[in-house]
């Protein structure tokens, strides 16, 4: 299952997309319940997220896990929707349940909360949200061509209830109208891989300016981005992993500007935007 980034800046809860970084999750009929993670710092038992969401479609009893993951937690990058995605597919393939997409996507959305990064594990490439009267729906789009991602990844940690808290109830027309305008031009800019259309479209009113003390480092990193070469910088989700957008030609420059700039705080990574979603293979 991919990682993913969330929101996308003007996006709140619309927009994501998936990244070139994996959680595996492996399970096996083993005649005793067991969870193997591997040092990731996540429950053994039942309270596991992957066996939740395996166990919300059929009992774990008997079944082996065996969870593998790059994915850092409570950085931005959508851990948590690529153990759900991946439990319910694991569940869904070994019983053979012939779940269809659709209702993976909403068993996902109902455990996570809300839709973005489930969507882009499960489809891949770039995914724009809806939630209307209860039904979830995600619309798919190939990545632009030639954009790439860097993540910059804090050592610290935002729980994302903590981020979600920060945001107010009520926000002036003129911020929504701007982020509606802005969101509008990012969609267009990736469906035509226009990087001016882009870089345009990743202005946010609506949830950075509200989190921004939960992590100034990060706000930083995308206030400074396009001076270092890049097209722009959004915060990855609830935060605190900030994504890049760069062209292909200046990635090198980008990310050597970036690495001097973060020191030891935080690690800079390439990770291409992943155009492939979930994938089960047989073993």
């Amino acid at each position: 299952m991919p990682a993913s980034s969330a929101n996308l800046g003007p996006g709140y809860d619309v927009l994501a997309a998936a990244l070139a970084l994996h959680l595996e999750l492996e399970v096996e009929e083993a005649g005793a319940f067991s969870v193997e993670a591997e040092g990731l710092g996540v429950p053994l038992d039942h309270s596991n997220l992957c066996v939740r969401a395996f166990e919300s479609l059929r009992p774990a009893d008997g079944i082996a896990f065996r969870i593998r993951s790059g994915i850092p937690l409570a950085a931005g990058l959508g851990s948590s929707a690529a153990a759900i995605v991946a439990g319910l597919l694991a569940a869904d393939h070994l019983y053979e349940l012939a779940q269809e997409p659709e209702d993976i996507l909403v068993k996902a959305a109902e455990m996570e909360g809300h839709i973005d990064n489930v969507a882009a594990a499960l489809y891949g490439g770039f995914v724009v949200c809806a939630s209307t009267d209860g039904a979830v729906t995600a619309t798919r789009l190939d990545p632009p061509q030639g954009v790439e991602a860097v993540v910059v990844i804090p050592n610290e940690q935002v729980p994302t209830e903590e981020a979600r808290r920060a945001i107010p109830e009520s926000v002036p027309v003129a911020d929504a109208v701007a982020n509606i305008s802005a969101a509008t031009e990012l969609v267009l800019g990736i469906q035509r891989s226009d990087l001016t259309l882009i870089g345009r479209g990743l202005a946010d009113r609506l949830h950075q300016p509200h989190r921004a003390h939960l992590y100034p480092r990060s706000m930083e990193i995308v206030q400074e981005a396009p001076r270092m070469g890049a097209i722009g910088a959004t915060i990855s989700g609830a935060g605190p992993a900030v994504l890049v957008w760069t062209f292909w030609q200046s990635t090198g420059g980008v990310m050597k500007e970036l690495n001097q700039r973060v020191g030891d705080w935080a690690e800079v990574k390439r990770l291409p935007f992943s155009p492939m979603g979930a994938d089960v293979p047989e073993l």
